[in-house]
């Protein structure tokens, strides 16, 4: 089956997974409310955990189970989608979550260092900075897994055999800055460096072999900005955060309303990201290509056997 007929079968499986999952609940908010659903069950500007793990997991939970299906369908195995559970949470997440939570330090240090930002005191304590420190980690470690899976899983993948590893990336990119588009306060700036960071995210699949690498650089840098240092996010203001930030200066050294990931000093980290990553990462280690290389040589290998025949 073409490429092209599988991202459809597979998007129509996630759209009618989203409406088995939405229907029955929009009809009992429906019903409880009098034929209105309240603004407050929308969602505000804010990103709190209980409200961020609900979406992370939603976004998560539905694209793997139309993967899964997908598997089913196509012989394979759901690990060849980016996401091989042998190896989730093992080295490549850990040292991808350091480098995700010095990459957003190394950014911010250049903000201050051009007095950018201030840190004016910590804004939590006690059992407080305990409970919110545990409910950050797992949300943006969820974060992490659900839209690294989303953008750069089966999408990624499949796409990949139909039109190549980087015009998909770039692709996938676009759209996942796209998906960014609607969040308060977000700025073109802002998304392109949304597109910036897909295709970082894609290096580290290429180069790592699945996305474990790219979970946990997400995962750190999200948990660096929002409730380490408290800054926003993409345009959301962070909730029960460590420190209390304040920008002062021209947006196009803060960010603005969209925070550091707007600010000039981001395109800038993520290249040093980039290159040092290709420096330790020398080879591509994408399932796809390693198939490919292993098809040509079985392929050249059937037409010397048949030279060898005919002679």
């Amino acid at each position: 089956m073409r490429a092209g007929w599988r991202v459809l079968i597979f998007l129509a499986l996630v759209f009618a997974i989203v409406l088995a999952i939405t229907m029955p609940i929009a009809l009992l908010m429906l019903v409880k409310h009098g034929g209105a659903i309240p603004e407050a069950a929308i969602g505000g500007a804010s990103l709190m955990p209980s409200g961020t793990v609900m979406s992370a997991g939603m976004l998560f939970a539905i694209p793997a189970l139309a993967a899964l299906i997908m598997a089913r369908i196509e012989r394979r195995k759901f690990g060849e989608y980016g996401l091989p559970w042998r190896s989730a949470l093992g080295k490549n997440f850990w040292i991808g979550g350091l480098a995700g939570f010095a990459a957003i330090s190394v950014c911010l240090l250049g903000i201050f260092a051009l007095h950018g930002v201030g840190f004016t005191g910590v804004a939590i304590h006690g059992e407080t900075l305990i409970s919110a420190t545990a409910a950050w980690s797992v949300t943006f470690v969820l974060v992490g897994l659900s839209e690294e899976f989303a953008f750069r899983g089966y999408l990624q993948y499949t796409l990949t055999s139909g039109m190549g590893f980087w015009p998909a990336a770039i692709l996938l990119s676009c759209v996942f800055a796209l998906a960014h588009r609607s969040n308060p306060g977000e700025s073109n700036y802002g998304l392109l460096s949304v597109v910036l960071f897909g295709l970082l995210f894609c290096l580290f699949l290429r180069r790592t072999g699945n996305l474990w690498w790219a979970v946990g650089f997400h995962a750190g840098w999200d948990w660096g900005q929002t409730f380490f240092y408290g800054v926003p996010d993409s345009g959301l203001r962070p909730y029960h955060n460590l420190f209390r930030a304040t920008f002062h200066g021209p947006r196009w050294l803060t960010g603005g309303s969209v925070g550091p990931e707007a600010s000039v000093f981001t395109p800038i980290v993520l290249g040093m990201v980039a290159w040092w990553f290709t420096r330790v990462h020398r080879e591509n280690r994408y399932w796809f290509q390693k198939a490919a290389v292993r098809a040509q040589g079985d392929q050249e290998n059937v037409e010397v056997s048949a030279d060898l025949a005919e002679l």
